[in-house]
Formats: C-alpha cells, sequence, structure tokens
C-alpha cells in the first residue's frame, strides 16, 4: 500500500513539475529569452506534453531560439495534433495548405480544418468555410460555407461576419435577405472591417 501511494505521489510530483517548467518556458517566451523557452519545450514535448509540442513547433516555424525549419515546425504540430491540439491543429492545416514544410494538399488542410473547427476555433471555421465555398480539398458547397460562416460570425469573428454578408447580399449558400447582408456588414465594420463599410454603402444605393 505504501508503495502504491508513493507510486501516486510520485506521478503527481512529475506533473506539477511539468505544469511548473511549462510555465517558466512561457515567461522566458515572452521575456524573448528564446534560447531557454527552446530548451524547456523540446524537453516537455519529448515527453509527449501537447501544448509544448504545439509552442515547440511555433518556435521552429518562426525562427525563434533555432534556425527556422518548416520541415520541423510541421512535425511538432503533427504530434500535437493527433492528441487533438486545436491550435495545433489549425497550424498543421495551414502548412498543408501553404505547402511549407510538407507537400502542399487541400485535402489535408481541410481534414486538420475541419478538426480545430469541430474544437470551437474560429479561424479553422472560417478558413473551413472558404474551403467549402471554393470546392478546394472538398466538395463544394455553399450551404456548407454558409453554415460555417454563420457559426464563425455569431462568435465575433469580423471576417467571417463580412462574408457571410456577401452570402446574404449574393444569396449564395443562403436565401438572398439584404437586411441580414446589412446587419452582418455592420457589425464587421464596427469590428475594422473597411470593406464591410463600403459594403453597407453599397446595399443603400445600389438597391
Amino acid at each position: 500500500m505504501i508503495s502504491f501511494f508513493k507510486k501516486l505521489f510520485e506521478k503527481r510530483s512529475d506533473f506539477l513539475t511539468q505544469d511548473a517548467e511549462f510555465a517558466i518556458a512561457i515567461k522566458a517566451d515572452d521575456k524573448g529569452n528564446y534560447a531557454k523557452a527552446f530548451e524547456i519545450f523540446g524537453r516537455l514535448a519529448n515527453q509527449g506534453i501537447a501544448d509544448a509540442q504545439h509552442n515547440l513547433g511555433q518556435m521552429y516555424e518562426d525562427g525563434h531560439g533555432i534556425a527556422q525549419n518548416s520541415h520541423e515546425a510541421v512535425k511538432w504540430y503533427r504530434r500535437a495534433a493527433e492528441q487533438g491540439h486545436p491550435i495545433a491543429q489549425y497550424n498543421l492545416g495551414v502548412m498543408y495548405g501553404s505547402g511549407r514544410g510538407i507537400a502542399k494538399s487541400f485535402d489535408e488542410a481541410v481534414k486538420w480544418w475541419h478538426r480545430a473547427a469541430e474544437q470551437g476555433h474560429l479561424d479553422a471555421q472560417n478558413n473551413l468555410a472558404a474551403m467549402y465555398e471554393s470546392g478546394s480539398g472538398v466538395a463544394q458547397s455553399l450551404e456548407k460555407a454558409a453554415k460555417w460562416l454563420q457559426k464563425t460570425a455569431e462568435q465575433g469573428h469580423p471576417i467571417a461576419q463580412y462574408n457571410l454578408g456577401m452570402m446574404y447580399e449574393n444569396g449564395r449558400g443562403v436565401a438572398q435577405n439584404f437586411n441580414e447582408a446589412a446587419k452582418w456588414y455592420k457589425m464587421a465594420k464596427n469590428q475594422g472591417i473597411s470593406a464591410a463599410g463600403r459594403a453597407l454603402q453599397r446595399l443603400v444605393i445600389g438597391y
């Protein structure tokens, strides 16, 4: 019995140590001490900590604390993404979509953005909508594009709000509705999307 509780305590202590180390790495990264952050993230990443794997991938992508290396960034993003890390899933999709560090594949980009989108990642939802609208990496579906835009816009994503306004203005994937278009354009405009302001003017003048 004593041995069991000793092992349990040691396991818990390991988690506490990992949390403490991760916090130190975050602080070092924030202060620009990239070498220290990279060393700690690397150690934790090799222990299977998804947040550290993602952050290590980010450092490889940005060239912080190490020479920039897109291939290594993809490797670490993938390890975190396969553990269900939504930001790593989004970033891995970006790497596939742009062909950085790996062969370009819209199919793979859609796969990873879809996983991140299902977990509520707003940029992934917006990108997924764009892929459905264009039919890139997935069968074109304006209805699914509008669905993802609606979901994202309702959470306050300004670009999604603008794009949803265009869908309503032009009747793409949704029934044409100028009032809805104006509503979403106004929301996007209030968040700094200048094109949304011009779209509002167009609605008033043109219709």
